[in-house]
Order: C-alpha cells, then sequence, then structure tokens
C-alpha cells in the first residue's frame, strides 16, 4: 500500500459532536417542554373524550349516568379533579406524566372486577409523537 496521508480538519465537527453530547447529557429543558404540551394534550382528552388512538372511551354506564350528580355527559369527568391533578416530573434524562389518583390507574386499565372498562387517557397519540421528535430535534440541534 502505498504512504499516502490525508488531513482532515474536525475541529468543527468535533465542536457539534461535543454540543450535541453536552446537550443530550441533560434533556431537562425539552423534557419540560413535552411535559407541558402533553398535559395540554391529555387534557384535550377529556374535552374529546377519546384514547391517545383516537378511540373513544366506552361510555357510561347507563346506570351510573342517572345517578351521576353532575356532568352526566362528561366521561371520566364529575369534579375535574382527575383533569386537574394531571403532572409531569422532568429529570435529566426521564420524563413521567400522570397523576397520583388511585382512580386513575383505575380508569387507565380498567377494573373488572367493578365492571369499569378501560378509558386510556395517558399515552402518546401520533401527533404526540411528532411533537416529541421535534422537541427533542430542535433542543439538541440547539435551536
Amino acid at each position: 500500500m502505498a504512504g499516502v496521508n490525508i488531513d482532515v480538519d474536525d475541529r468543527e465537527i468535533r465542536r457539534v459532536l461535543n454540543a450535541l453530547i453536552r446537550r443530550a447529557a441533560d434533556l431537562r429543558p425539552a423534557f419540560e417542554d413535552i411535559g407541558e404540551a402533553l398535559l395540554n394534550s391529555t387534557r384535550d382528552r377529556f374535552e374529546t373524550q377519546q384514547a391517545p388512538d383516537g378511540s373513544p372511551w366506552a361510555p357510561l354506564s347507563p346506570r351510573y349516568q342517572a345517578r351521576k350528580r353532575r356532568n352526566r355527559d362528561k366521561i371520566l369527568v364529575l369534579d375535574g379533579y382527575l383533569m386537574g391533578l394531571l403532572r409531569y416530573q422532568a429529570s435529566d434524562d426521564e420524563l413521567r406524566v400522570g397523576t397520583d389518583r388511585i382512580y386513575g390507574a383505575t380508569h387507565q386499565f380498567g377494573d373488572p372486577r367493578r365492571n369499569i372498562p378501560a378509558r386510556p387517557f395517558l399515552g402518546l397519540s401520533e401527533e404526540d409523537r411528532s411533537m416529541v421528535l421535534e422537541v427533542l430535534r430542535e433542543y439538541l440541534l440547539g435551536r
């Protein structure tokens, strides 16, 4: 093999990669933006009464609807506490979105013992997925 040396000035590439590594080590700012957006889209589900995949929530049973004292036409809304107690927690490497209310899990996953169907309100819609990717892309690129 012939002895050929090619010198490449890669300072700019190294600078960009190092900046990317630094930003990726602290995703909290991006996760906070994503958390706020996911809270909004999750709250919107209480208005549209749809799961993240766009499917409608199971209707209220006629028996429960008859004894419900207010918001009879709204699923998962009696006093608005579940929707009002949605929160997110963002750290450098994790984002959690949800509620600390036990009945939130009951509604998300259902409870066959009490004849409560699953009505998923947490999760990512296709629109949410696109937003998450866009926020991360913009954050990592420093825009």
